[in-house]
């Protein structure tokens, strides 16, 4: 599994994340904000997929913020260890490429053909 952005990322499947994400940035930025406030976890991480899934917990359903088209969920990286969805061996691997939460947003695409982690940054205010 790749914790980076990956080159191969379909440029229209891009276009459709980010031009969604834009839509709820702002929300998910307060999620990230909370989540290492209150001292859950340096990492969060927000899984998104045009389908429910079981991974976090619901934050954004698809249509709730000017029409998005994507389930939006907030979760940190303890749950992917628990899941075993990044090994115990890889869990330094995610931190060293995990991007400033500050700046960057860490979403977990769940798609048929893409499911990897994808660090996109919150739009300029």
């Amino acid at each position: 599994m790749s914790y980076h952005n990956d080159p191969e990322l379909d440029r229209k499947l891009l276009g459709f994340i980010s031009s969604d994400f834009v839509k709820v940035a702002d929300q998910i930025r307060e999620a990230s904000y909370q989540i290492r406030k209150r001292g859950f976890s340096p990492y969060p991480v927000f899984p998104m997929s045009r389908q429910e899934i079981p991974i976090g917990k619901l934050l954004i359903p698809a249509g709730e913020i000017d029409g998005n088209n994507w389930y939006y969920y907030a979760t940190y990286v303890d749950e992917f260890l628990q899941r075993k969805l990044i090994e115990e061996d890889r869990l330094g691997a995610f931190v060293d490429t995990y991007k400033d939460p500050d700046e960057f947003c860490c979403l977990f695409v769940v798609e048929p053909d893409f499911t990897h982690f994808l660090y996109i940054p919150y739009p300029e205010d």
